[in-house]
């Protein structure tokens, strides 16, 4: 069973990395494989009430690869961290088959409470680099999350996010892996778009603000020639 477990981890390296040349070099060089194993055996500690030990496994895992997995985080099968520096995976959080993600990506909490304060990620999700998904929160199976954004609500399956806050920009039924680079590319930037729509206002408003002020001219000089006209009667 842990032979095939690490047998698919190996697969999938290699599957999903194309720099990826064999699995020698997935075995010895790949952070994501050697954190994901270690995180294995820490969370078996975790469910075996081996605290301590868990925790201890998850810091040397920290201290070896530059990603810190909480031992008591759910991961599925077929999971594959890209890279890896910087990813920060907290201790409720709860992770589906098959997912990637790349380096830098936290999962992390809001609540100082000792509740579910940690994301879910369904099955086939792909988080950019440098994103953050916070808060328990849901994201869907099959959705893309664009690098560098702020997930702070639910996403909808089969979805792509982008953005800070996150906000959703496509949804179909696609593989999230499949055309990813050119589905990002094609994302419009809502920064970009929201200061697109000011650009095109602002004539408006500059002519409306000119007509304003010859009305009020007009008034002004109205009310002075009467004002006048009563003056000399």
């Amino acid at each position: 069973m842990v032979l095939k477990t690490i047998k698919d981890d190996i697969q999938i390296a290699l599957a999903r990395d194309p720099a990826s040349r064999n699995f020698l070099e997935v075995i010895f060089c790949y952070p994501g494989f050697h954190a994901i194993i270690l995180h294995r055996i820490a969370h078996w500690s975790w469910l075996n009430r081996l605290f301590l030990i868990g925790r201890i496994i998850s810091h040397i895992s920290r201290w070896f690869t530059g990603i810190e997995i909480h031992p008591g985080a759910k991961i599925g099968k077929g999971f594959f961290i890209d890279h890896g520096m910087g990813v920060v995976i907290g201790e409720t959080t709860e992770i589906g088959d098959n997912c990637t993600i790349y380096q830098g990506v936290t999962l992390g909490g809001l609540s100082l409470k000792k509740e579910k304060r940690h994301p879910t990620l369904d099955h086939n999700v792909v988080v950019g680099a440098g994103a953050k998904i916070l808060g328990s929160l849901y994201v869907g199976a099959n959705c893309k999350i664009g690098a560098g954004s702020v997930v702070l609500e639910d996403v909808a399956k089969n979805s792509t996010v982008i953005g800070v806050p996150g906000r959703m920009i496509y949804r179909g039924d696609s593989d999230p892996l499949k055309n990813m680079d050119d589905d990002l590319k094609r994302s419009p930037d809502p920064v970009a778009q929201a200061i697109k729509c000011l650009l095109e206002k602002i004539p408006k408003l500059e002519k409306e603000l000119k007509e304003l002020k010859k009305v009020k001219d007009i008034n002004k000089k109205s009310i002075k020639k009467t004002k006048s006209l009563k003056i000399a009667k």
